[in-house]
């Protein structure tokens, strides 16, 4: 069973209902005699000051409460990347593909977590880091995605892209995506990527728009490294992790992505799973 003594909240800013709920879930954990940390967009919502940065907020939590979409989550999760803390996301946004526990089912579930009955999904995340001139400068956990893009100008960008010790090829396209199995009902999927059972090990590379028809998406095994350089001028291409952090690339730019370390541990609502999800969600089955 797990101990929950303090609990950390994230939420999705400019959401009405979050202020309800908030108040709601204070009141139930407090009867519990169970603390909560603020982030500050959670404070907000209450009009106090007490809000703390999303890594503070996790630290020495038992329980992360996610309030949001699958957006919300993707920041919580590298907040919450190497800690062994389950996360439970709440549905206030929109699709909410990974948030699929849903507002009127938040309490039977926290009592489940509580209990030591939850079901909890293991989410393998991918690390990447930017070598420039021989040097790493920047690295980042991902728990969708880690997507080549071109930046500005409506051209294709070209991306000499490897695989451990092969060549794959040097793509001329409008970006790359390398997707996790969570990441490919994202981004890779609307890229035309496959859908990836949340637990097979592995990656997924899916070109944007590639000039070439027959670059199509390849799955690689969970233990692969990939090395993606940029041979487009700079500032042409950007590298963007889960849609939401990153930079400018310059050229000759080399960024390696492999599997992280570090998994995130969703819990999941009873009776709910995978094809459940996708028939939901994606309209599966409906005419």
């Amino acid at each position: 069973m797990l101990t929950v003594k303090i609990v950390g909240l994230i939420s999705k800013p400019h959401t009405p209902k979050a202020s309800e709920v908030i108040l709601k879930l204070i009141e139930w954990l407090a009867e519990r005699g169970i603390r909560i940390r603020l982030d500050e967009t959670s404070a907000a919502y209450l009009g106090r000051a007490d809000g703390m940065p999303r890594p503070e907020v996790v630290s020495d939590c038992q329980l992360v409460i996610v309030l949001g979409g699958d957006g919300t989550l993707l920041s919580a999760a590298r907040a919450v990347a190497g800690r062994d803390v389950p996360v439970l996301p709440v549905n206030l946004g929109g699709l909410g593909f990974m948030t699929a526990v849903k507002v009127d089912q938040l309490y039977p579930v926290l009592s489940d977590v509580l209990e030591g009955r939850a079901r909890i999904s293991l989410r393998r995340m991918l690390h990447c880091e930017l070598v420039r001139s021989g040097e790493t400068i920047s690295s980042y956990e991902a728990l969708n995605d880690v997507v080549l893009s071109k930046a500005h100008i409506a051209r294709m960008i070209d991306l000499e892209t490897s695989v451990d010790t092969q060549l794959v090829c040097v793509y001329k396209a409008d970006g790359l995506v390398i997707a996790t199995p969570t990441g490919s009902t994202a981004y890779s999927l609307s890229a035309g990527g496959p859908i990836v059972f949340p637990t097979v090990a592995c990656l997924c590379l899916t070109p944007i728009s590639p000039h070439m028809l027959t670059n199509r998406p390849v799955i690689l095994p969970g233990t692969s490294v990939v090395r993606v350089r940029n041979r487009t001028a700079d500032g042409e291409a950007y590298l963007t992790i889960d849609g939401q952090v990153g930079e400018p690339l310059r050229r000759d730019d080399v960024v390696v992505c492999r599997s992280s370390p570090y998994s995130i541990r969703l819990i999941r609502p009873p009776g709910l799973h995978f094809f459940d999800v996708l028939r939901e969600k994606l309209k599966w089955g409906e005419r």
